[in-house]
């Protein structure tokens, strides 16, 4: 039986205030935002489900919210784009194909009380003979109340706001990463070793798992692929990681680096054997 969702309405668009803070839940790390009177935590810190065509799914994310006063919120969706550096550009406007008018929120304001939590709904309704592809959103949560930041002789008004990111499949799409190039890169911590990946599927994949490092010393490290997401049809290119103790920097890497292992994504899993030297 399809759920009463009366309740529920679609996803419109709502003008972002100026000079708000946008604070994205996009790779890794728990999805929390800070600003004074907008404390709040968000789980999951990103949505990653399937659908099928012509039914109804529903979807729950939690929201925590930990500020010492009742939080007020508005939600809303938004289309988004993926930039190189890795950084997330939202739109209020409907991209072409955008797929947010599928989507149905439980409500557009909200108030939580200090220390509270609550269960918020979203649906996501792909229309009958939707066509296989993943369809892509966000759901934002922005903070009605704002704070003064000062800055030299200036303040001017900020208010915080969450994207949760949505990765949703209907039908038959999936990943298809394949590796190439390899280099060393400056960063701030020295040099990085990178990959080049290729998705050259129909859905949004990223890498996992570990491969064993030895540096010109014999040193041993082990090392994993930054969690990035990379879009169908995109080529970016990915981080190795070396992996620290809890509490400790990452260990010096003396190059040349020889690398080896396997890397995954789903259920596909792909050899790595390379040299990293500047």
């Amino acid at each position: 039986m399809r759920p009463n969702i009366r309740h529920l309405s679609p996803a419109r668009r709502i003008a972002c205030p100026a000079g708000s803070v946008v604070l994205a839940a996009l790779l890794v790390l728990p999805a929390s935002a800070v600003a004074q009177e907008f404390a709040l935590y968000v789980s999951p810190p990103r949505l990653e489900a399937s659908a099928k065509a012509g039914e109804p799914k529903r979807h729950v994310i939690e929201f925590h919210h930990v500020g010492r006063a009742t939080g007020r919120f508005r939600l809303y969706t938004n289309d988004w784009t993926l930039k190189e550096g890795g950084t997330v550009d939202f739109s209020n406007e409907l991209a072409p194909g955008s797929c947010r008018p599928w989507v149905a929120l439980e409500r557009r304001e909200l108030t939580i009380a200090p220390n509270g939590r609550y269960r918020f709904r979203i649906e996501i309704t792909p229309p009958a003979g939707t066509p296989a592809r993943e369809c892509r959103f966000a759901v934002m949560i922005e903070g009605l109340d704002t704070t003064r930041i000062a800055q030299g002789p200036f303040s001017f008004p900020v208010a915080g706001r969450i994207g949760v990111i949505a990765y949703v499949t209907v039908g038959d799409v999936a990943p298809k990463l394949v590796i190439g190039k390899s280099s060393l890169e400056k960063s701030g911590a020295g040099l990085v070793p990178m990959i080049e990946v290729s998705n050259q599927g129909d859905a949004t994949g990223r890498l996992d798992g570990y491969v064993l490092g030895k540096d010109a010393d014999g040193k041993e490290f082990e090392l994993s692929p930054d969690s990035a997401p990379i879009l169908p049809g995109v080529t970016r290119k990915i981080a190795l990681i070396v992996t620290a103790e809890d509490g400790k920097p990452p260990p010096a890497i003396r190059y040349p680096l020889t690398v080896k292992g396997n890397l995954e994504w789903g259920k596909s899993r792909e050899p790595l054997d390379l040299r990293f030297e500047p």
